[in-house]
This record gives structure tokens, sequence and C-alpha cells, in this order.
């Protein structure tokens, strides 16, 4: 299946500079400044928009592979510049690549199909995700862009932080750590507008109350997790960070590659023998990869010995791989009553993505050592692929869609986020 487009994400240098040129345009309203270092060296810009004591913090590129926070970001940016209703009462601060070192390492800004998204995936492991680092790591361990985070959001105190985020092929979908009234109904307008299907059941928030379709909150902290095996405790990311000065924290995904298999509230006729089969080619699959990985040596291979890049890489295949044993057991036990179809089609994605992206990975490393094994994980990630998008009916959508939708969900959420926080 081809899905030609002309589509193109830009790099987090591309939007420093555009950044800049909109400082430099509007210095009244505009400040461009530097809040912090990558661990690689590279600065981490926050552009903010007005000086009204209510704030919004809207956190682009979090996870590397998610490349379209940062184009709505500066969307986002331009709008509040020439929107005064926008910008009345409310300042609006940016940060416009939370890690620029994954963004560094993935290198799909013009993905044609899913073969090429994933021909140059990257994506790190979860210990060095900014948002993530404090739900699994002790706090002497956070990474520097962590660190600048939260500094930024003890700075700033805002009463909604809003982090973009992008998945590969599925749906759109919301979660909040604390409900915003009202934000469902704007949400769905503009999804259906767009003609981008709504996740009504993700599996990244499977069991989560629900304030409307899509629209999903984060349970009481001791709730037990429907997905146990899983390693993140939510409660300690920085989305929660914003909690002790009254805030809260939308998290709002867009597709680039849209199916309408997960936009099905229909009862799932057999949830359980589907998850069953689902666990089978997920464990399946990630042993074929594992195979390579003991077949090349890189199972145990240190990192000093690898080229360039190749360490990320690797570190990132194996915490993938390390993470299906447990979710591979998780979905044996007995779905929720009232699984839906959408609820099921998600989990598969899930159980897809996992192995496809630590084969990925591993392969870019096998590239970079030219080892012969390389084309023969070629052909397993091509042809994963191929399954993926063909089972889904995947469909581009247009980067200026996913901009669009992403930018009135925040517009939306900031609205409604104030009338019930003041």
């Amino acid at each position: 299946m081809s899905h030609l487009t002309e589509q193109h994400y830009p790099s987090v240098t591309e939007l420093a500079l555009s950044a800049r040129t909109l400082t430099a345009e509007r210095p009244d309203l505009c400040a461009l400044r530097r809040i912090g270092t990558s661990r690689a060296g590279r600065p981490l810009h926050l552009l903010s928009v007005g000086r009204a004591e209510q704030r919004v913090l809207v956190v682009a590129g979090a996870h590397s592979n998610e490349p379209v926070g940062g184009p709505t970001a500066l969307h986002l940016a331009h709008r509040a510049v020439h929107d005064e209703q926008l910008r009345s009462g409310v300042s609006w601060h940016f940060l416009l690549c939370a890690d620029p070192d994954g963004a560094s390492l993935h290198r799909a800004s013009a993905p044609r199909t899913l073969f090429d998204y994933h021909r140059q995936f990257f994506r790190p492991a979860g210990p060095e995700q900014p948002e993530w680092a404090p739900s699994v790591l002790p706090a002497d361990e956070w990474p520097p862009e962590t660190r600048a985070l939260l500094g930024v959001i003890d700075e700033l105190q805002p009463y909604l932080q809003v982090s973009l985020h992008g998945t590969d092929l599925g749906g759109s979908w919301v979660q909040l750590t604390q409900d915003i009234p009202g934000l469902a109904e704007p949400f769905a307008k503009s999804a259906a507008q767009l003609h981008i299907p709504i996740e009504t059941s993700t599996s990244d928030a499977a069991g989560w109350p629900i304030s409307g379709p899509g629209v999903h909150v984060m349970p009481d902290p001791g709730t037990d997790a429907l997905f146990p095996s899983l390693p993140e405790d939510v409660t300690r990311s920085t989305w929660h960070h914003v909690h002790r000065y009254g805030g809260r924290t939308a998290i709002v995904e867009v597709p680039m590659w849209a199916s309408d298999l997960v936009d099905d509230p229909a009862r799932h006729p057999a949830p359980r023998e589907a998850l069953q089969q689902v666990s089978r080619r997920l464990r399946a699959e990630a042993l074929r990869v594992e195979a390579v990985l003991q077949e090349t040596g890189l199972r145990e291979a240190k990192e000093q010995s690898l080229p360039a890049d190749c360490a990320p890489l690797l570190r990132a295949a194996r915490w993938a791989l390390g993470l299906v044993p447990g979710l591979a057991e998780d979905w044996l036990r007995p779905p929720p009553d009232d699984a839906t179809m959408t609820y099921v089609s998600s989990i598969d994605a899930f159980g897809r993505r996992l192995p496809l992206r630590a084969a990925a990975m591993l392969l870019r490393v096998l590239d970079a050592t030219q080892d012969p094994l390389a084309a023969r994980l070629e052909r397993m990630v091509a042809e994963w692929c191929a399954s993926f998008e063909d089972h889904f009916r995947a469909r581009w959508v247009p980067v200026e869609h996913q901009v669009e939708h992403q930018s009135r969900t925040v517009v939306a959420a900031a609205r409604h986020a104030r009338v019930v926080t003041h």
C-alpha cells in the first residue's frame, strides 16, 4: 500500500529559526529564551507570547517519533500573536522541543509510508524520555531535559499544561490529569470536520474514566492499572507537576495515518479470543527480533564498542523488547465486560507497534555496523509495516489537518480549563 504525500515536519533548528523571526517581528509581544540544555548540549527553547499572569504552557517534542507537536506549537504562537482574543488575559508559552537529542535521531521528516517512517525511527527508552523519567527514576538521576521542564512549570505555574503527542497509526484522543468539562464537544467537532477518527477506547488510557468520546481522565492514585506490567507511574510524571499550583494537564494525540477501525464503539463479539491472538503474535514477533539480537551479538554488546548514535538506538530496542513478556501476559487477563471493537483494535495496534519499533531501531544499528543480517531484518520490518497498513486500512492525515486539529483542541482546552480553574 502506498501513501504518496507532500508532508514535511520541520526540524528543531527550523522551529527555532521561525520562532526567532516571529520574536523579531513582534518584540512587544514575544520573547524567546533558552531554558536548559540537553544531555548532548542542544538548547531547549521557550517561546512566550503575551505577559498575562494566567498562563498556558504547551510542550512539544516530548517523544521524538511524534513530530507534529513542533509545527502545532509554532502555529499556535502565530495565532496568539495575531488574535487579541486568544491572548486576552492569557499568556502562551511554548517549549518548542522537550527532547532535541531524540529529535536528532528520529529522521523521518517526510515519510510517505509506514516503512519510510520506521526506516529512520527512534523513540528513546522510557527512562530517557523527559516527561516519563520521574515516573521510573529517582530524582538524582533525572535527565537535564526533565529538570528544565519542571523548572519552567515551577516558574510559570500554569493553570493548564498541554503536551502535544501523536500516534503513527490510529485515531485522536485526549488524556487529562483532571477533567475539563466541555472539552469533549469541540474536540469531537474538530475531528469530524477534518475526517480524523476518534480513538474512543485507546490502550494508552485503558480502564480510565471517560469525560466524552475520546476524552479520558486519569484515575486517582492507587487505582489498579488494567495493564499492571507497564513500569511507569503516570502520577509521578511531569504531567502531574502542575497540580501543586492548581493546574492540570491535557495530552493531545493526533494520528499521522488514520484508521476507522479505532473509531468503532460497538461491543466486540469475542474480545478474549482476539486478545489471546494479539498476545501470541506479540510474543512470536518479539522472539524474531530477539533472535537477530542474539545472532549479531548485540544482546550483550557494550555501548562504547558501537558507532556514534547506535547506543541509544540499541538501548531503546532492548527496552521495548523488555516490555513484551509482561504485556503479553496482561492481555491474557479477562478483558472488560464491555470491551469494544475500538478497545481490541487499539491493543492490536499497540501489539504490532512494539516489536516493529524494536526491529526498526535494531536495523539502523545493523546498517551502521554493516552487519550482513541487515537485509533480512529490513525485509521483516517492511513485511510488518505493510501488514500494519493493510489490516488497519491506513490513510494519511495531511500535516495541516494534524496541526489544525491539535491546535483547535489546545485552544478549547485552554478556554474551558480557565473557566474551571478561575
